[in-house]
């Protein structure tokens, strides 16, 4: 059975912006790859961390939300630790609220952007 997650992952800033999407497409793949299924994506851009990680004051944000089988997980964030350009990582396992509450949230945000 497949669990929904969550993973935002932090890309460091010195790299430009095909490479930074690069990284993006290679965990995406990498999701696909193992029978996952991608249900939503969000580039936030580079932002500023609340504190430094590796010497570095900013970060490219990348959000991905999708379905995979549990063992997956591990998968995915052992490759998170493998890659120098990812500088940190959260991946949550969202339950039936949290999906319900993204699913509203995105609908609200077409809404809006069908109204402007």
């Amino acid at each position: 059975m497949q669990n929904q997650y969550e993973t935002v992952f932090i890309i460091t800033p010195v790299l430009s912006e095909p490479q930074m999407k690069e990284t993006v497409m290679k965990f995406k793949n990498l999701i696909t790859d193992n029978k996952g299924e991608i249900i939503h994506e969000e580039d936030w851009g580079l932002k500023k961390l609340a504190y430094p990680i590796q010497k570095k004051t900013t970060g490219f944000y990348a959000l991905l939300e999708f379905k995979v089988e549990p063992e997956f997980i591990s998968k995915l964030e052992t490759e998170y630790r493998r890659d120098e350009r990812i500088i940190r990582f959260l991946t949550v396992k969202l339950n039936k609220y949290a999906i319900e509450y993204n699913n509203k949230k995105r609908e609200k945000n077409v809404n809006n952007l069908i109204k402007e």
